[in-house]
């Protein structure tokens, strides 16, 4: 009295239909993967080794735009710059923007 037939599953092999409705949200996942996330990955990774590589006499610019020449370099996160002759700052090692020009190895013990 109260059956109805179930009219929205329609007939045997949906499954075609199902995939392609999909293929346009696959296609904008890997156009975001090649165009946003890999290039944003590839510069983390180049930004992480250059603040490795900064070591003392390099002239640095940090993200607040002051730019200096790096005095001390202690491993875990400080960095002391000088910003102008007897000027000393303390900079956290993760807000330095760019290594302007690097320095040649200094020897400790001339």
């Amino acid at each position: 009295m109260f059956v109805t037939p179930a009219y929205a599953q329609g007939p045997a092999g949906g499954g075609m239909e199902l995939f392609s409705s999909f293929v346009p949200i696959i296609l904008l996942i890997a156009i975001f993967w090649f165009l946003i996330f890999r290039p944003q990955q590839k510069r983390m990774k180049e930004h992480k080794a250059m603040l490795e590589a900064v070591k003392r006499g390099d002239t640095i610019v940090t993200n607040g735009g002051i730019v200096g020449k790096v005095t001390k370099v202690v491993e875990n996160e400080d960095i002391e710059i000088e910003v102008a002759q007897g000027v000393k700052v303390k900079v956290v090692r993760t807000m330095i923007a760019d290594v302007r020009t690097k320095s040649e190895p200094v020897n400790d013990n001339a």
